[in-house]
């Protein structure tokens, strides 16, 4: 299965050109000047003054807090992408004029194996089902082992009570495995997301390709 816009040449590079990404999820609603914009805000600054890409959705809310923070901390020597994945939606949405490149994609499913292909790890802040979506599809192909067990890390006050409910019912009652939980790693601050970030690049530049498999086990059909 292809997608319905095929990869355009710059995705392509991106898929091989040795750059470590981040593939951020959240909500779409979160409007300028709240505290959580402001946080993702600066959180993309850092990732792009790292020298890191980031992967988001290209549209409004916490995405282009993602993406215009990376364009503002990124330094034109490191050579950084921010990356826009599109999707068509029944209501208009406006896209990030932050992206340097960007592919849009009428399904989700497409677009959700594309966000795998490009990514070595996941950060997903606070959102509703779209960022549930991403989340969970991106935790269950590491749980089949689809792609390797990359970090998902999950940031914002949402997730440490859903992931005692996590550990309360579905882990208690045995339809998941510790080993499962293995790679969801929480953070509470923009801080410590940053350094489990800067900690798993240092085993990215240790090991390569090694320290993900998705290149050779989930490419785009």
């Amino acid at each position: 299965m292809k997608p319905i816009n095929p990869a355009p040449d710059d995705i392509s590079r991106e898929i091989t050109d040795g750059h470590f990404r981040i593939a951020l999820f959240g909500s779409a609603r979160t409007a300028p000047g709240t505290k959580l914009y402001k946080d993702i805000h600066e959180l993309a600054k850092l990732i792009g003054a790292h020298g890191f890409d980031i992967v988001t959705g290209g549209g409004p809310g916490l995405m282009e807090a993602a993406n215009s923070g990376h364009a503002i901390g990124r330094s034109k020597k490191n050579g950084s992408h921010s990356i826009g994945l599109t999707i068509t939606l029944p209501m208009e949405v406006p896209q990030s004029k932050h992206l340097d490149i960007k592919q849009h994609f009428e399904r989700f499913s497409e677009r959700l194996d594309n966000f795998m292909l490009l990514s070595q790890m996941v950060v997903v802040t606070s959102g509703g089902v779209g960022t549930f979506l991403e989340f969970l599809y991106s935790w269950q192909l590491t749980q089949v082992k689809h792609i390797c067990s990359m970090p998902i890390i999950l940031y914002g006050e949402m997730w440490a009570d859903f992931l005692k409910w996590v550990e309360q019912y579905p882990l208690k009652d045995g339809f998941i495995s510790p080993q499962d939980m293995s790679n969801i790693l929480l953070a509470k601050t923009k801080e410590e997301v940053i350094a489990k970030i800067e900690q798993f690049y240092e085993v990215f530049q240790k090991e390569g390709e090694n320290y993900c498999l998705n290149y050779k086990l989930y490419k785009i059909r």
